[in-house]
């Protein structure tokens, strides 16, 4: 009996030595003194919870026993919500954009390094050590930039680590790009399409002068449609100011029409404000303008009646409105039932107390999610509760 029991304990030793990712459960400030204390960089994943690439993350790369080891060996590591708690001052401070984030941050709380996206083993690996080498970090490579560095290569790179989080420097290091290829492939016009924001940008220039190059691997009705795009997303970051929440109407729709309709541009104008509300936490606005957009919803798509049905069950609890995202659920399922939409309509039903109907969803979500290879671990939880 004692062999076995010893036996045992080297068994429970290695299953417990053969983790992924130990993450900190304290708040940011001890973290960083830890840091501070142990000579380590804090490794951050900024996250969000309904984002669905972090969740990937958590199920297929941290809980690598290689991943684990790096990382807890050299970094304390932080799991932290951008959207809840301290996350959304720290979102702010890191300018945050994207999700999921990889932050690398020294004892004195200075990002030194960072990227983003779901990300394979060998390549999460080799951003940790990245982010130890001076040379190779985020601000080196900053540097290296300033002082004319116009290796094609190294411009790719880094445009690719800041597109997400300065925009405006990520330009820069496009131009920069882009002034050196007379001709784009197909990798060339994604960047561009993913850089070219506003038509300010040096890059939108590079988009009209390239349009014969664009057009041979996106139809040209495609192309009209993202500089429709990229001007509209200038209108709207001019008409909308951040600090007093407030929308310029009058400037937006007199913009926009130059390139839409008065019917289109008024529709649009009511999806970014119902957007921002929520971004905003403005709940009774934001419930306002979707249910007066989507009186009639009949053309929308599963995955975008799913979106919103999902919103109204996270954030309205008016009985008649989530009864209306019941109803957007259903339509969803109709188009295109799956693990996701089904789960939804679980979530709604038991939302409003009817429990018959949550039950039967909630089983077929978690029959569709088993068949698929999805993780329903929630919707379990859900029906175990019902």
């Amino acid at each position: 009996m004692k062999k076995i029991a010893i036996l045992s304990s080297i068994f429970i030793g290695v299953l417990a030595w053969a983790q992924g990712i130990k993450f900190e459960d304290s708040n940011f400030a001890s973290i960083l003194a830890k840091a501070k204390k142990e000579k380590k960089l804090v490794f951050i994943d900024a996250y969000a919870s309904w984002c669905g690439p972090c969740k990937l993350m958590v199920k297929n790369i941290f809980p690598l026993q290689s991943v684990g080891d790096y990382y807890n060996s050299h970094f304390i590591n932080a799991k932290i919500d951008m959207e809840k708690g301290e996350g959304i001052e720290l979102a702010k401070k890191y300018n945050v954009k994207a999700f999921p984030t990889y932050l690398f941050i020294d004892g004195n709380g200075e990002a030194v390094h960072r990227t983003l996206g779901y990300v394979e083993e060998k390549d999460f690996i080799q951003f940790a050590k990245d982010a130890e080498d001076p040379n190779k970090r985020l601000t080196s490579l900053k540097q290296q930039f300033e002082k004319g560095e116009k290796d094609p290569e190294f411009l790719k790179n880094l445009a690719g680590l800041t597109m997400y989080n300065d925009a405006e420097f990520s330009g820069k290091v496009m131009n920069r790009y882009f002034q050196q290829k007379p001709n784009l492939d197909q990798e060339d016009v994604q960047m561009l399409l993913s850089g070219v924001q506003t038509i300010d940008s040096p890059l939108y220039k590079i988009f009209q002068d390239k349009k014969a190059d664009i057009v041979k691997f996106f139809p040209e009705d495609k192309y009209e449609k993202f500089d429709k795009n990229i001007k509209l997303n200038t209108v709207s970051k001019k008409a909308y100011n951040a600090d007093t929440k407030k929308w310029d109407d009058n400037y937006f729709m007199s913009e926009t029409q130059k390139f839409l309709s008065k019917e289109e541009a008024d529709k649009i104008l009511k999806r970014m404000k119902a957007n921002r509300a929520l971004k905003n936490k403005d709940i009774p606005e934001y419930e306002k303008l979707i249910l007066d957009l989507y009186k009639d919803y009949s053309a929308a798509g599963s995955e975008e009646l799913n979106s919103l049905a999902w919103n109204f069950f996270e954030n309205v609890s008016n009985k008649t409105s989530l009864e209306k995202a019941i109803a957007w659920a259903q339509e969803s399922v109709k188009k295109d039932q799956n693990f996701a939409n089904t789960d939804t309509l679980a979530n709604l039903y038991n939302k409003i107390g009817d429990k018959k109907n949550a039950k039967t969803w909630a089983e077929k979500s978690i029959e569709l999610a088993k068949s698929t290879g999805q993780d329903s671990s929630d919707t379990e939880k859900l029906l175990k509760s019902l």
